[in-house]
């Protein structure tokens, strides 16, 4: 691939990045992918041969930029006194950093899990999430070394997931009365994890 194609394959990309946070994955035609990126409708067939190869390097962009924040917190994570955060906070971190980004970036969140796209794992996009899933199992084992993690991060994320959506639907606050999700995550993890000695 030519340094003008690898551009054009860039910004279809971007484009995309774009459209998704602005209108939502409903929003992603390949035709309107291509008019916002000035080429012809056909163009983005020379880099992409299907749609789901165009939708899937999109929601790469997605996992890239939760999984940058993700790892910059854990790199980062340092007590006031300077040492080192606990296993327990860095999943309290991970957790809060998790359900942020559905929620404030709710047509790529969406994207990102769509079924026919992890399952097609065009682009090897299994493989992209596998690194977030990863570090919450590893913290997950940390903090609860009596278990087998993958269930319990699997259950975790599951309920994460399931707070996120439920949250940016407006059903949560309805049900529970919350004010805010910080109180939702924090009873999720008490009961994943156990709650924190007082």
């Amino acid at each position: 691939m030519t340094e003008q194609e690898a551009g054009l394959r860039a910004r279809l990309v971007s484009v995309g990045v774009d459209l998704v946070t602005q209108e939502g994955a409903q929003a992603l035609s390949l035709r309107e992918i291509a008019r916002r990126a000035g080429v012809s409708h056909g163009a983005p067939r020379r880099y992409f041969p299907t749609h789901l190869e165009l939708l899937s390097a999109i929601a790469r962009e997605g996992f890239a930029e939760l999984g940058a924040e993700v790892a910059e917190e854990l790199r980062g994570g340092k007590e006031p006194g300077g040492g080192e955060e606990s296993p327990r906070a860095q999943l309290a971190a991970l957790a809060r950093i998790y359900v942020d980004f559905a929620l404030s970036h709710r047509g790529m969140y969406e994207l990102m899990f769509r079924h026919d796209l992890l399952e097609s794992n065009s682009l090897g996009l299994r493989e992209t999430s596998l690194p977030l899933f990863n570090s919450l199992v590893d913290l997950v084992g940390r903090v609860r070394p009596d278990v087998r993690a993958p269930d319990v991060a699997g259950a975790l994320w599951a309920n994460l997931h399931g707070i996120a959506q439920l949250w940016g639907w407006g059903s949560l606050q309805l049900a529970t009365g919350a004010d805010g999700v910080e109180p939702l995550v924090r009873a999720a993890l008490d009961a994943h994890l156990r709650p924190e000695p007082r």
